[in-house]
């Protein structure tokens, strides 16, 4: 990101750009700095927005050919083309040759960077990657936006506000701006005011719910499901996360018995540093063919529901009591 900073700083703008990685919050947000720094937001004559796989690769072509309209440059973005997991030979060519009047932005979610058009974008240094930030990151990006607001936290709240919203930076902005709110009268955000307004990110529910069924607290897990249900979450949603829960255990259980310090684990699994500590401790409450059985468990009530065999709500419910027993 800071090449890209510094390209936007200067004015100096690449032909082609490809941005990708974890955090949305921060592609969006340089997607707008990307476009404002181009072209003028009532210029819709020379600006072309693209989302999803349905445009064809000749239109876009014939669109990035077009000379702009009374203007220096025509801007083409182009989100979740699906072209950086299967790449297309035409628009890889052309890539390697875009006239000097447009610019080109990908914005992708998934890619594959053994493929040949990440490879492209990467020897031109203009694939730009937004990875999950770092808990000290996130740290003073709260600081920057409590600072401008005359209000101030201290690095434990930061941390309690971390733990129970989640590292998302989209949920964390929405969260400060329900604290700023309502503490207007305050200018310390405290973890008391962090527990009377924040909602707990839906990962933490999940996390405490396997908690509890570690720990055999079959009441506390099944209330701690229907509250999600309550909140709308769907039950093949909430499978999901148990079974990602359950596989993060297993890795974090397996590279810990293999030495690896929990800043290596976070980044061979990809969980923040501050996070893997919890799951360190989570997973010495199972055995790793207790955790072997439970993700087989979650894929076989998965197959179940599809199947028609039992209801999705069922499904779930009995595999929290079977797990809690």
């Amino acid at each position: 990101m800071k090449a890209l900073n510094e390209d936007l700083k200067s004015g100096n703008l690449k032909q082609i750009y490809l941005f990708y990685g974890a955090e949305s919050y921060l592609r969006r947000q340089y997607l707008k700095r990307f476009k404002q720094a181009l072209i003028s937001d009532d210029d819709e004559m020379n600006y072309h927005y693209y989302e999803g796989n349905d445009t064809s690769v000749s239109s876009f072509i014939d669109i990035a050919e077009t000379l702009p309209f009374f203007a220096d440059r025509r801007v083409i973005i182009w989100e979740n083309s699906g072209l950086f997991k299967s790449s297309d030979e035409k628009i890889f060519s052309y890539l390697k040759a875009v006239p000097e009047s447009t610019s080109i932005l990908f914005v992708e979610a998934e890619i594959d960077k053994r493929g040949k058009m990440f490879k492209l974008f990467s020897s031109l240094g203009s694939a730009v990657e937004f990875p999950v930030q770092n808990e000290d990151m996130l740290k003073r990006w709260i600081g920057s936006i409590l600072k401008k607001e005359n209000k101030q936290i201290t690095e434990r709240a930061a941390t309690y506000l971390l733990n129970k919203v989640g590292t998302e930076m989209e949920n964390i902005h929405t969260e400060l701006e329900k604290l700023i709110c309502y503490c207007l009268d305050k200018d310390v955000i405290t973890e008391v005011a962090i527990d009377e307004i924040c909602t707990p990110h839906i990962t933490n529910h999940i996390f405490d719910m396997i908690e509890a069924v570690a720990g055999k607290r079959q009441q506390e897990a099944l209330r701690l499901y229907y509250d999600l249900l309550a909140l709308k979450e769907p039950p093949m949603r909430i499978l999901f996360l148990i079974t990602r829960q359950f596989n993060l255990l297993f890795q974090v259980k397996e590279l810990k018995g293999k030495g690896f310090d929990n800043k290596s684990i976070g980044t061979k699994i990809n969980l923040p540093g501050f996070v893997v500590g919890k799951y360190t401790a989570q997973a010495t409450k199972f055995k790793m063919s207790d955790l072997k059985e439970a993700i087989c468990a979650c894929a076989e009530a998965e197959e179940a529901v599809k199947r028609g065999n039992i209801n999705d709500r069922m499904s779930v419910e009995l595999l929290i009591v079977k797990y809690s027993t």
